[in-house]
């Protein structure tokens, strides 16, 4: 090989000189080195050689560093040292780094092969990595969250074989059921024998790409609008009829695209949608920190920009003229929905905001993962009411319905229900064991309500595979529901307020009597549920499953 002359280095920084602007300092170097009087030809020397030529000789230095007597072949991406390193260290001392960072990087790739589940959440919390310490304790939620969600392939396959065993009991169960309908506020034994809800009696609306998150029936019309992880939400309008008949015709269905052209992307999935009173608008949720109103003919009317991080939680007012919407970026927004403006945003969380919820069409409450419970009004710039009492992340709130109480559920394994006349709550529910409380719902019974003369109940889900009805009166518990045999994401309170609906991931969604605290009806499924919804009338029940599909069914007792 031959060597490079001084003459040759010499033109080399006199051309990287010009090249670089440096005009004075060329022309000395030219003028000291007599460039001009050599005889290389300029024209054959190509723009950049000079730091050609260098990167070539690390490159050399570092290929060299990645070869030793016992390499067979170089690794094609060897890039394992630093400039710096290559010129101030000898070849064994090179060696030596690279032998430790193969280690390395062969231990960290290991690390990420056992990672690979909580891809979605990771691929947030990265773009997140300059944000503060305190966000840590919230990426790990979400990373649990996932798990639960992806651990549903192995749940189907042991319920598979437990739904066998329920069929095989059933006659064994049906002499035991008239001796466990005792009375009085005993909790449900999953022996419990419902009237099964056949297949063939259900209409299954299919589509989905990816698990199917949220489902929300409209209040005005036979339509329903479910949310996926597929970057969509749909909205069906449900055929007149028995359901399990027929399945809505394609021009019944609206796809509501998160995306532009084909790209499916992850952090487009649809976290939540809520319709608003008259059923004419629905507003959806994104990962991608964008709210979006649509026309109930799927025509997508505003996008809506200032979260900077995904929206969990959107509510309408009941009056329509607000949006309110609670983000991962630990703020809430309430929006004009005349201009589509941001009216105010609130600030005052130290994490992410897990759920928002009306009091009445000014004012509200948010919760997040710092374990503080905030209500806000619009106009006013600190919150009107603070309740701290949780000791983990605060999951759910809801006002009751009358805006006089206000119920929250924590990963503390405790619901608590607050008023705005005390600092403290008024009720601290612990009966759930050693789990997270996921959901809770109020029934819409009560002063105030359709169903006046009927007392009010709180209902809350939990990761312990339970359900309890709470009467609020004096705080007590009325009953503990225990038909499910993994975590409960989602319960519902039919119309009337006579019936609970419960979804879980045991692939089981439950009717039960409030009244009498067992289980009327039961259809299994075969994926994972997320959510279950009454329709306005409470004649049909639609819940949305991790399979991709959704499923709607009569209820008639």
């Amino acid at each position: 090989m031959g060597a490079i002359t001084s003459a040759e280095l010499n033109f080399l920084v006199f051309r990287y000189l010009q090249e670089s602007g440096f005009v004075h300092a060329a022309f000395t170097l030219g003028y000291e080195a007599g460039i001009h009087k050599g005889v290389i030809d300029g024209n054959v020397v190509p723009p950049g050689a000079l730091i050609t030529i260098v990167q070539k000789g690390l490159q050399y230095i570092e290929l060299e560093a990645n070869t030793d007597e016992n390499d067979e072949e170089v690794e094609k991406d060897f890039a394992l040292l630093e400039p710096l390193e290559i010129i101030t260290k000898d070849v064994e001392e090179l060696q030596q780094i690279v032998k430790k960072r193969k280690r390395e990087r062969l231990q960290i790739d290991r690390d990420k092969d056992k990672g690979k589940e909580k891809e979605c959440i990771e691929e947030y919390e990265q773009r997140l990595a300059d944000e503060r310490e305190r966000e840590r304790h919230d990426r790990e939620k979400g990373q649990e969250r996932e798990k639960d969600r992806i651990e549903r392939d192995r749940v189907q396959e042991k319920e598979k074989e437990r739904e066998k065993q329920h069929i095989d009991r059933i006659d064994k169960f049906k002499n035991e059921e008239d001796s466990l309908a005792s009375g009085g506020p005993t909790p449900m034994d999953v022996s419990t024998t419902p009237h099964e809800i056949f297949s063939a009696d259900v209409t299954v609306l299919e589509g989905h790409s990816s698990e199917v998150f949220a489902c929300a029936w409209s209040p005005a019309g036979s339509i329903l609008a479910s949310g996926s992880g597929d970057s969509t939400a749909r909205i069906w309008t449900i055929p007149d009829g028995p359901c399990g008949s027929t399945q809505p015709s394609p021009a019944s269905v609206h796809v509501l695209k998160h995306f532009k052209g084909r790209t499916n992307e992850k952090s487009k999935d649809v976290t939540t949608l809520d319709w608003n009173g008259e059923g004419t608008q629905l507003a959806t949720g994104s990962y991608d920190g964008q709210a979006r109103i649509w026309s109930r003919d799927g025509e997508l009317k505003q996008t809506l920009f200032k979260h900077k991080g995904p929206i969990f939680s959107l509510k309408w007012n009941r009056k329509g003229d607000f949006l309110l919407s609670g983000s991962v970026d630990k703020t809430a927004i309430v929006w004009d929905t005349k201009t589509w403006e941001c009216k105010q945003q609130f600030e005052f969380h130290s994490a992410p905001t897990l759920d928002v919820d009306w009091r009445n069409n000014s004012s509200f409450a948010t919760c997040s993962t710092d374990n503080m419970i905030y209500v806000c009004k619009i106009g006013d710039p600190r919150p009107v009411k603070t309740f701290s009492g949780h000791q983990s992340e605060v999951n759910a709130i809801k006002w009751d319905p009358t805006g006089s109480l206000l119920a929250s559920c924590s990963d503390d394994w405790t619901a608590k229900i607050w008023s705005l006349k005390q600092d403290k709550c008024v009720y601290d529910f612990k009966e759930h064991t050693k789990q997270e409380i996921y959901t809770i719902r109020w029934s819409p019974t009560g002063p105030g309500t359709n169903n006046p003369n009927q007392q009010l109940l709180l209902a809350s889900a939990s990761f312990d595979s339970s359900i309890k009805l709470w009467e609020v009166e004096q705080g007590h518990l009325l009953y503990s529901l225990a038909g499910h045999r993994q975590p409960v994401y989602s319960v519902s309170f039919s119309p009337n307020g006579e019936y609970l609906a419960s979804g879980s991931l045991d692939q089981s969604l439950h009717i039960w009597s409030v009244k009498e605290g067992k289980i009327l009806k039961t259809f299994r499924g075969s994926g994972g549920i997320f959510e279950v919804c009454w329709n306005k009338e409470g004649s049909k029940i639609a819940a949305c499953f991790s399979n991709n599909t959704v499923c709607v069914m009569d209820f008639r007792m």
